[in-house]
């Protein structure tokens, strides 16, 4: 029985042995006090050596597993130690590119800075020049004002230079070219006096001092006549002849109509034409407008008598006399309108 029973751990002890160590429960078998004590000393010993082998084999298991957790653990940790030498190196190269562009942005800054440094200064130095060319502008203006001035000053000393000279002058417009042939300019003269005013040519005190048409030269294609320029000795009797024919209104030469008038500069002319429109409004309204010598306009408001010498006075007069300004006010405008025309092409010019 003892035996049997031997047997039957002992086939207990191959299976438990036989088992695969992850599915054994315990690296001993179990066998009780008292059946180790019956084993003989043969089945013991192989009891221990099947023992020995199992812790062994146990052992062995174990240290493999141990061995490839290691080298798992070593893979692993050649992986990290891969991994961290390549991001360290990342980390390398990234500090490399950060502190280049760093750099390259410090450098960008300073370049930036620089150029607006010298920008500030070139716009420091373009305001200096603008200011400069502004002044040099301003000074041109007031130069070339004061040379229109001196040349208006200049013109208006000429003119009344011209109108000095031609005070005495009586200017004849109407009498046909080559009809002086016959009796000269001068006879032509004394015709139109004993025509028009038979009083004035017994007057022995009336004398021509030159006669001239003007200008000297006949343009064949100009239909009009030239005008004819009478100089006289004395302001008075010129003076009384434009008075007669004032008064006498239509003046004839062999019975065709011709006209007198004084004598005057161009731009005495123009200055007299430029009241002709004012004149002929102030007329219609019974104001006695007359153009008086060399060029000032003359006429009634309010039973007063009103002279002014230029259209701003006038203006200025009229801003104070509602009927006045009523009955000035378009042809002022229109006045103010063509003016400003003729300012805008002179500055095209």
């Amino acid at each position: 029985m003892p035996s049997n029973k031997h047997r039957n751990r002992g086939s207990k002890i191959n299976d438990d042995t036989m088992m695969p160590p992850n599915k054994q429960n315990t690296p001993s078998l179990e066998y009780e006090d008292d059946e180790i004590e019956e084993m003989q000393d043969t089945d013991f010993k192989k009891f221990m050596i099947r023992t020995f082998r199992s812790f062994q084999k146990q052992i062995l298991e174990l240290q493999k597993t141990l061995m490839d957790k290691i080298e798992n653990l070593s893979r692993e940790n050649e992986i990290l130690r891969k991994s961290q030498n390549e991001t360290q190196k990342l980390v390398e190269q990234e500090s490399v590119i950060v502190k280049r562009n760093q750099n390259e942005m410090k450098s960008s800054i300073d370049q930036m800075t620089n150029t607006l440094e010298s920008l500030k200064n070139r716009m420091g130095e373009a305001e200096e020049r603008i200011s400069d060319l502004e002044d040099r502008a301003q000074e041109n203006i007031q130069s070339n004002q004061r040379k229109e001035e001196e040349i208006r000053n200049l013109k208006n000393i000429v003119g009344n230079l011209q109108d000095t000279i031609k005070k005495t002058n009586i200017r004849v417009l109407g009498v046909p070219e080559g009809m002086e042939r016959e009796k000269g300019l001068e006879g032509l003269f004394s015709e139109i006096l004993a025509e028009n005013f038979p009083g004035l040519e017994k007057d022995r005190d009336i004398l021509v001092q030159e006669a001239h048409r003007t200008p000297n030269k006949h343009d064949q294609k100009r239909s009009s006549p030239r005008h004819v320029v009478i100089k006289l000795t004395t302001v008075k009797h010129k003076e009384k002849i434009l008075k007669c024919a004032r008064e006498k209104r239509q003046i004839t030469l062999r019975g065709s109509p011709i006209r007198l008038t004084a004598d005057f500069s161009s731009e005495t002319l123009q200055a007299r034409r430029e009241w002709r429109d004012i004149a002929q409004v102030l007329r219609e309204k019974n104001c006695q407008p007359r153009i008086l010598y060399p060029a000032k306009l003359s006429f009634v408001n309010e039973g007063e008598i009103k002279t002014f010498h230029s259209k701003q006075k006038l203006k200025d007069f009229v801003a104070t006399r509602p009927a006045l300004q009523k009955i000035l006010k378009d042809v002022l405008h229109s006045e103010t309108q063509k003016h400003g025309h003729q300012y805008e092409r002179r500055e095209r010019k």
